[in-house]
């Protein structure tokens, strides 16, 4: 099972909102109700139950009954995690203190898959139809970077970032395999350059100093969706160079080896900042799924005295030490 993540176009967003907002008084209904529940009697209400008392308001808040269902078991199973007897309150009111993002539920026998098309040179857009209360149905068009008519749509959730921005969320049981390559190449992660690989390629993510400025600027001025926007940009670009990068190492190779190092290592030290701004945890979890669907072989490695150690005999008795002893690296 796996989640592709696909950007909702935004001429939607005013119907999703209305959506959402019936979905968030579902959801404090059944919430309201099991905690009373709780306190007369001492019991919690499972999913079964609490969706004996929704049954049949799917007609006055335009959803479908399987959608009632996913929020009455999202909401059991919720309060069973966190283990409380009242969850929080739902509200996508802008000016409410606590403001939730929106979350639309949508189970495998109320979607449809209507049609992916060309949009450009590269990029796709697919239709997606969703059931609604009485027969109505939901037409929203997405940008589809995965082309949705390779895959079985098993589940789908439209949510928002804080933003505004909504995004469908796909469940998906079959995952088409791609082929690797025939080489083999190792990853040396690092700060300045993310990642370098032994062929030469190089992967370079840093750019929070390349919007620091207009980050100051944004923040003296207390301009909070600006400054929204250019998180979002830094994260969407940091992603797109890793994803671009590891695919295009898993297409050419069929052995990846790369250094076990951890990001958490760094972050009480001065190069926190820069460690974070690398990603290298998202560069090993890219490789480590996309080398599992294709087949290639992901080794980490202990990166322990490799600088210390001969690249022949694999002695340490003549090691370089500090910066200074660097350039005898690998002489026998």
């Amino acid at each position: 099972m796996k989640t592709l993540k696909l950007r909702i176009r935004d001429k939607h967003a005013s119907q999703l909102n209305i959506l959402a907002g019936s979905v968030n008084f579902v959801w404090n209904y059944v919430n309201e109700l099991s905690f009373k529940h709780l306190k007369r009697t001492g019991k919690f209400f499972s999913a079964y139950d609490l969706a004996t008392y929704t049954k049949g308001s799917g007609e006055y808040l335009n959803l479908h009954s399987q959608t009632l269902q996913a929020v009455t078991e999202t909401h059991a199973k919720a309060r069973k995690q966190f283990k409380k007897a009242k969850l929080n309150w739902r509200t996508n009111n802008p000016k409410a203190k606590r403001r939730s993002l929106g979350w639309i539920p949508f189970k495998k026998t109320a979607i449809k898959h209507i049609s992916t098309r060309q949009s450009g040179r590269k990029s796709l857009k697919s239709t997606l139809q969703f059931s609604l209360a009485k027969g109505k149905k939901l037409t929203i068009d997405l940008w589809d970077s995965y082309n949705l008519s390779l895959y079985s749509i098993n589940t789908c959730e439209l949510v928002q970032d804080n933003s505004g921005h909504w995004y469908a969320c796909v469940t998906v049981k079959e995952f088409p395999k791609t082929a690797c390559g025939t080489g083999q190449v190792g990853v040396d992660l690092g700060c300045k350059e993310s990642a370098v690989t032994s062929n030469g390629n190089v992967l370079t993510t840093k750019l929070t100093h390349k919007y620091a400025e207009r980050l100051a600027i944004a923040q003296r001025a207390k301009h909070k969706k600006r400054v929204k926007a250019i998180h979002a940009k830094i994260k969407n670009t940091r992603l797109d160079l890793i994803h671009k990068f590891t695919s295009k190492l898993v297409k050419a190779n069929n052995l990846i080896v790369i250094g076990k190092i951890k990001s958490t290592s760094f972050t009480s030290t001065k190069l926190a900042k820069s460690v974070y701004d690398a990603g290298w945890f998202e560069i090993k979890r890219q490789l480590d799924y996309k080398c599992k669907n294709a087949g290639c072989h992901y080794i980490e490695v202990n990166e322990a005295y490799t600088t210390q150690t001969c690249s022949c005999c694999g002695s340490r008795q003549d090691s370089p030490r500090g910066r200074a002893g660097l350039g005898v690296r690998g002489a026998t």
